[in-house]
């Protein structure tokens, strides 16, 4: 699908206009404490003129015929670009769980890690994370490392999206 960079957009997020629009795929997810899964995920990316983009993605059960079954997470919040190829990103989720993330802007590929993990009383115990999202083939490619519940960082959930 072709993609056409919008006439609108504020100039400080040309080095994140790759991301805009909607990504759909599927993903993987494992973890020490939990069953290995798969899950489908749509990603949307817009802005509004200002210099952030607006992310939520939401990821959910799917069936064999690849049909929504039903929701498992979701998660909004703003990229803000940086001078010097940075990047900020602040993110919310409903399980209690707020994360500010610092990372590295190097093409079409972004690296995240976490600078701050603040968790409500009944959120599970998230303490890090690293995050890396890259444009492969026109596909959007993405994992997310995590330390949490007394584990190390490590893999937890990847995924490959296309635009639609």
């Amino acid at each position: 699908m072709a993609f056409e960079i919008p006439q609108d957009l504020h100039p400080d997020l040309m080095p994140l206009a790759w991301l805009l629009g909607r990504w759909e795929g599927r993903g993987h997810g494992d973890y020490p404490t939990i069953e290995k899964f798969e899950f489908g995920q749509q990603i949307d990316f817009s802005h509004n003129g200002k210099p952030y983009l607006h992310y939520v993605s939401q990821t959910f059960v799917v069936g064999e015929d690849g049909t929504k079954e039903r929701p498992l997470a979701v998660e909004t919040g703003f990229w803000r670009p940086q001078p010097d190829n940075k990047v900020e990103v602040i993110l919310a989720h409903p399980t209690g769980i707020a994360e500010i993330w610092y990372g590295d802007v190097d093409g079409a590929k972004i690296e995240l890690q976490t600078d701050v993990v603040a968790r409500t009383v009944t959120a599970k115990e998230v303490t890090a994370g690293h995050r890396l999202y890259g444009l492969v083939n026109g596909e959007l490619l993405w994992a997310y490392d995590m330390a949490a519940e007394g584990q190390a960082l490590q893999p937890h959930l990847w995924a490959t999206l296309v635009r639609s």
